[in-house]
């Protein structure tokens, strides 16, 4: 597909992603499968909403199997000696000062696919995870977030 980018992504963070695409083959689809014969029994599929929200539900399925399967095969694995702590990259955890607030914040640099704000996950491709990338302790980055413009300074670096 010529429009597919390779991403980013840690080996951990591949592992989940080859995880959840096992479950939704060989789990999920099967009891799709098994609540579509089961809403059949109920006769005329044209005003069948079992049926109707089965198929629904397969169709989201194969969906985001499809998408899983194209996340894994752009994958490309940030192995752990590939990182260095002397600038910030995916796959580093950095900590960083907010200039304005004097709070510390500590963000984990991470590929889009595995990106997860509420464990401060960030990707490396949104305004933060871009700023703070490729800069190195004691850089000064200014951010322009959606809500407002940020100012951090990095504070430490590491895996």
């Amino acid at each position: 597909m010529a429009n597919e980018k390779s991403n980013l992504i840690t080996a951990a963070g591949l592992a989940k992603l080859q995880e959840e695409l096992d479950h939704r083959i060989s789990f999920v689809r099967n009891e799709i499968a098994k609540e579509i014969e089961f809403a059949r029994g109920y006769g005329d599929l044209s005003e069948n909403a079992e049926y109707t929200e089965a198929k629904n539900k397969q169709s989201e399925n194969e969906a985001e199997i499809a998408r899983l399967q194209v996340a894994i095969r752009n994958a490309v694995v940030v192995e752990d000696d590939q990182i260095s702590t002397e600038k910030v990259s995916v796959g580093t955890t950095v900590t960083v000062k907010d200039l304005d607030d004097g709070n510390t914040y500590t963000y984990a640099i991470v590929g889009a696919q595995e990106a997860d704000p509420f464990e401060d996950k960030i990707s490396n491709e949104c305004p933060v995870g871009a700023a703070l990338v490729g800069r190195a302790v004691g850089d000064r980055v200014e951010v322009e977030a959606p809500a407002a413009v940020l100012h951090y300074e990095i504070l430490e670096i590491k895996r």
